[in-house]
């Protein structure tokens, strides 16, 4: 662990200045008064095998007393387990800043969790005096609407809300401050998976007339295809035709980079992925399951190639006119102005990926060939979340059962689709066998 080597604590906040529109950042009038703005804390590490310097920021504290815990415990201090007054909401906060292997869009949703749910249920109550108890009414108190949510959160919200809860109280039990963790036994509704379904004519119609669309759906290829047509002349159409076809994520296809890509062998090569902190892009290595090599069509060969005769010195595979990647936050809300422009049902970038996993099994690639195709380690998590079932797949699917019993039976003499005529009165004494196509 690294030595004490300077740093500091200090407070900003998110306003803009009214006079140029920028933050006022650590010059608000305003941070002077209670409850404004958030605390942060700066801290020098030990240079790393490189000899470059290792500045750390964290921040996003409800007080300094948090950001200074939080402080110490990177430079090697430990939460005393004697103290009796260490609160929930403290040892959230140090919980959170001291996890460096979050991505910054876990670490988004864990601050918002922990700050919308956790620290007003339990965050007032020291560590030491949780219970199953109070855990669970707290839990239950989630499930209910209030004068605050009009609705009661969802079971997929509460169980994330009790797996943040649960790893925090398991950094707990490591330092000592409680012996067992109480999140462990808490009693939620179970949380099921949303499945994906196609917008058929039928859905798509109820949706124009009422407004209601499934929390996740996926264009037929009809729609997809309209969608690419209409799309066509806009700048970020080879980003949208490489998203629906391949299935790659929107940090995937925003990450993408020429050394990436080999248009002689028509491959292309997920490497990382780009996510936003901060409002600038920052490239992050993918895991082990979703680096993967996925083949390309002749026609997005050809889409790429006169990409990459535009901009011959480029690094990026889609960057706008300053040689810099798009946003992947401007890539999603261009994507739902242009699905409204095209009048056709709502979906979310992200569904694109669904969409292309399902076409991939409607064109008649088997399960195997799409988990390689996603990047997903297990064939079971392929399966249950992205292999929707297009209508003209599941006919396709009926009628060639019933083809096979149909042959079957005709191979063996259509004795399988006969059936027994009753003896009618004045007729032969043996009950007839009548073949049912006949």
């Amino acid at each position: 662990m690294a030595k004490r080597s300077g740093g500091r604590v200090f407070k900003r906040c998110g306003c803009a200045n009214p006079a140029d529109g920028r933050r006022w950042g650590l010059h608000c009038p305003r941070l002077s008064e209670r409850g404004h703005g958030r605390w942060y804390f700066t801290v020098e590490l030990a240079a790393g095998r490189d000899g470059r310097r290792c500045r750390l920021q964290r921040g996003g504290f409800a007080s300094r007393a948090a950001a200074e815990r939080a402080r110490g415990f990177w430079l090697g201090d430990d939460v005393d387990p004697g103290r009796a007054l260490v609160t929930v909401g403290q040892w959230l906060d140090v919980w959170l800043a001291t996890r460096n292997t979050l991505r910054p869009s876990t670490r988004r949703l864990y601050g918002q969790l922990i700050r919308d749910y956790l620290q007003p249920q339990l965050g007032g109550l020291t560590v030491s005096e949780l219970s199953i108890g109070k855990v669970q009414a707290a839990f239950t108190a989630l499930l209910r609407a209030n004068e605050v949510r009009s609705r009661p959160l969802s079971p997929t919200t509460v169980q994330r809300i009790r797996e943040v809860l649960r790893a925090a109280l398991n950094g707990a039990v490591r330092r000592g401050l409680i012996t067992s963790n109480p999140a462990r036994w808490v009693e939620l509704p179970s949380a099921r998976r949303p499945r994906a379904v196609v917008w058929t004519d039928g859905r798509v119609e109820l949706w124009r007339r009422t407004g209601e669309h499934p929390p996740v759906a996926v264009w037929t290829a009809e729609q997809t295809a309209r969608f690419l047509e209409h799309v066509r002349d806009h700048p970020l159409y080879p980003l949208y035709h490489v998203a629906a076809l391949l299935g790659l994520r929107r940090g995937e296809v925003v990450g993408l980079r020429w050394c990436d890509v080999d248009l002689a062998n028509r491959t292309v090569s997920v490497v990382r992925q780009l996510v936003e902190r901060d409002g600038r892009g920052v490239c992050l290595p993918k895991t082990d399951a979703s680096c993967r090599t996925i083949a390309l069509d002749r026609g997005t060969t050809s889409l790429l190639r006169r990409l990459a005769r535009r901009d011959p010195d480029g690094d990026w595979v889609f960057s706008h006119d300053q040689g810099r990647p798009w946003s992947p936050s401007y890539v999603s809300h261009t994507f739902r102005r242009l699905v409204g422009e095209a009048d056709l049902p709502p979906i979310r970038f992200h569904d694109l990926r669904h969409g292309a996993a399902t076409l991939s099994l409607a064109a008649g690639n088997e399960l195997r060939v799409v988990q390689a195709l996603l990047g997903h380690s297990s064939i079971v998590l392929t399966a249950d979340t992205y292999t929707s079932v297009l209508p003209c797949l599941a006919q396709q699917a009926a009628d060639a059962t019933a083809a096979l019993v149909r042959r079957a039976g005709y191979q063996r003499g259509a004795k399988i689709n006969q059936v027994v005529v009753p003896r009618q009165r004045g007729g032969s004494p043996r009950a007839r066998l009548v073949a049912v196509g006949d």
